[in-house]
């Protein structure tokens, strides 16, 4: 059974043909440069996608016209996502899903994140993942394919938008994540002191905002801002943020322990910091558990997640209609119990 998956909730326009036996035969992603703007505008974002989205599906189908040949099913993200750009995709799959005579499924954005190691890593029911990105910040614990009990979450910013306003406050271009990480390894973590959010707290919430905050008031107090400086300074807030993730995590694992979680999961972008990789790995070794994370190009925003995702649904025995529309705010617990 071969599927393709389309994404095109955000800034990348996305698509993937993938099969039953987890094989990826295509996979094509364009990531759209927002950095003049300091973060992704919907209005742009959808343009692009508008412009881009065909080219990226013959694209992919070119690289596996074999595949492309023998496609069973077709599935696109539907939510959650900036409405504009959600429409791109829907109407595009739509159109094709009709045009082919096959059936279409349509994706939870969260879903195609935390299902994306079962792709990968064939891992069994249940795990205990974390869903970090731009976005979006949650720790879920997956007990099935659309069963998803979601233990803590961001009540402000997503970790992902800190590390991205907080570089920007550096001067580094979005999205800066990755540009603040290559920094911090240069840096003394323990130079600057930094608020930890929650740590030592009930609960299995997130709160970045005022780490943020705290960021933005101690770069207008310091003096020139050396290279040593900059390296210490984005050490120092990483350092906060893999804190909070472990504490936050040490809380979830103590709530699912006797319910003998198969991996500890990191996925999103965020997943890409090789920093918090290692400390949740170090944390899951501790625990005698397994730990488990996407390759890097398939932590951000990608149709191989989707379409494994939609595959998952099918087997389950979803189908949809063509006149369902997007879900900009759809949560994964409404997974369980329909729209």
């Amino acid at each position: 059974m071969y599927i393709l998956g389309i994404e095109t909730s955000c800034d990348e326009t996305a698509a993937a043909i993938v099969d039953d036996q987890r094989h990826i035969h295509a996979h094509v992603v364009f990531s759209q440069d927002h950095a003049s703007f300091g973060g992704v505008i919907p209005e742009v974002a959808a343009r692009e996608h508008l412009q881009r989205i065909e080219s990226i599906v013959h694209a992919t189908l070119e690289k596996a016209p074999e595949a492309a040949e023998r496609l069973s099913v077709l599935a696109v993200t539907s939510g959650p996502g900036l409405s504009s750009c959600l429409w791109i995709g829907i109407g595009f799959a739509k159109a094709l899903a009709w045009s082919l005579g096959i059936p279409l499924v349509q994706v939870n954005h969260l879903e195609g994140h935390v299902l994306t190691v079962r792709l990968t890593h064939n891992i069994a029911f249940p795990y205990l993942a974390l869903v970090a990105s731009g976005g979006h910040c949650e720790l879920v614990f997956v007990r099935d394919i659309g069963a998803y009990q979601v233990l803590g979450r961001s009540i402000d910013d997503a970790a992902g938008e800190a590390f991205d306003k907080v570089a920007r406050l550096l001067g580094f271009p979005y999205p800066g994540g990755r540009a603040l990480e290559a920094c911090a390894c240069a840096g003394d973590p323990h130079r600057f002191t930094f608020p930890r959010p929650l740590k030592g707290q009930m609960g299995c919430n997130f709160s970045f905002a005022g780490l943020k905050t705290a960021a933005r008031t101690l770069l207008e107090h310091l003096p020139d801002l050396t290279d040593s400086l900059k390296a210490d300074f984005c050490a120092s807030f990483q350092q906060a943020i893999v804190e909070v993730f472990l504490d936050r995590f040490q809380h979830a694992f103590a709530l699912v322990r006797d319910q003998h979680p198969t991996a500890i999961v990191l996925v999103g972008g965020v997943a890409a910091n090789q920093k918090i990789r290692s400390a949740l790995e170090d944390f899951a070794s501790s625990c005698s558990i397994p730990f488990v994370a996407p390759p890097a190009d398939l932590c951000t925003d990608n149709g191989a997640m989707i379409a494994w995702a939609g595959l998952e649904q099918y087997r389950q025995g979803r189908r949809d209609t063509l006149d369902f529309a997007p879900h900009a705010q759809w949560a994964l617990q409404e997974l369980s119990c329909g729209l």
